[in-house]
């Protein structure tokens, strides 16, 4: 019988994926990233979950509801992330930590062949997804979720912000680090890295009873005060620190700010439609940032802030007429 060769043997190992029908080629995003949008895209973690679970064929509006905790930071507005409780409670996944004391693809090949998906944390930089935006022009940590991997080959196949993309050769080493030093070593940093267990799949037909338990769990951690309001205060004089700078400054300010607080409340309307509430003033706050956006990049040109103040004034108005609605409907 013959042997296999180096090549089968590489293909047998692309073959292993969590997924196994996906294809970048013909992968389809989820409605929550359609072009349609006031947000398409919110943040790579929360991106990925969407698509992630959309892939296992559950509804990723159902974990939306933790949006409602949303705060201000003094410098920038909460990093939103479904929490891993949300997670386990409503769709059955238990994610948790991946300890890493090997090479990260080693480990990841090997929860792969388990069923499980990786989580990681990589340089964006080597992500051709990001073309026009970060590939080979910027350095910064994003999070990937692999579902397939083959180390021979050099390939990788990966969820990442809207969508399911692949990557191979040059940009395989550069997120796997695996350039040595000038000592002949590979750098010694440990990503930090998450695996998913997936567990019993959810009956539908609990799955809203879930998600309104979660939504009322979520609104007695929301914010004492109105977190717009506080941001709203100080973001005219903010705005003008980024006089003169290079205009990199405005997108990175206003990524952390406008589009983590209009990205997380259109998901929260869309949470909210799902359940057959009204979303109305989530969206609201959305078109508000979105508004703010555009007038914050006009201002930024022109060297001129004192238009910003109260710009923000019907994100804050929102704000507090969707609380008090929520807190009747689903006090805990």
């Amino acid at each position: 019988m013959p042997q296999p060769t180096t090549q089968d043997r590489a293909s047998a190992a692309f073959d292993a994926a969590v997924f196994p029908a996906l294809d970048p080629s013909a992968y389809e995003r989820h409605p929550l990233h359609s072009a349609d949008r006031i947000w398409p895209e919110t943040n790579c973690f929360m991106d990925l979950w969407i698509e992630v679970l959309a892939s296992l064929g559950h509804a990723p509006e159902a974990m939306l509801g933790f949006t409602v905790t949303q705060d201000f930071e003094g410098d920038q507005a909460t990093f939103f992330k479904v929490p891993a409780a949300d997670l386990e409670a409503i769709y059955g996944l238990r994610l948790q930590e991946l300890a890493i004391f090997e090479h990260v693809e080693d480990h990841v090949t090997t929860q792969i062949a388990r069923g499980r998906l990786c989580l990681v944390e990589v340089d964006g930089f080597y992500l051709p997804d990001t073309q026009g935006v970060a590939y080979h022009t910027e350095h910064g940590k994003t999070t990937v979720a692999i579902n397939r991997l083959d180390i021979t080959g050099r390939r990788m196949e990966y969820f990442h912000n809207a969508g399911y993309f692949t990557l191979e050769g040059e940009d395989f080493d550069g997120v796997f680090q695996r350039t040595p030093g000038a000592d002949g070593e590979r750098p010694l940093f440990l990503p930090y890295t998450e695996f998913v267990k997936f567990g019993p799949a959810p009956e539908d037909g609990n799955m809203k009873a879930d998600a309104c338990k979660r939504l009322a769990s979520a609104l007695a951690q929301r914010p004492a005060e109105n977190p717009i309001a506080a941001f709203a205060a100080v973001f005219p004089a903010q705005a003008e620190n980024l006089a003169g700078r290079p205009f990199a400054a405005f997108h990175h300010y206003a990524f952390n700010t406008l589009r983590q607080f209009g990205s997380n409340f259109e998901l929260l309307a869309s949470h909210l439609d799902w359940l057959g509430e009204d979303g109305a003033d989530a969206r609201a706050i959305a078109e508000t940032m979105k508004s703010a956006q555009f007038q914050l990049a006009r201002a930024v040109n022109r060297g001129k802030f004192e238009k910003l103040t109260g710009v923000l004034d019907p994100a804050v108005a929102a704000w507090d007429r969707l609380m008090a609605d929520l807190e009747t409907r689903f006090k805990a």
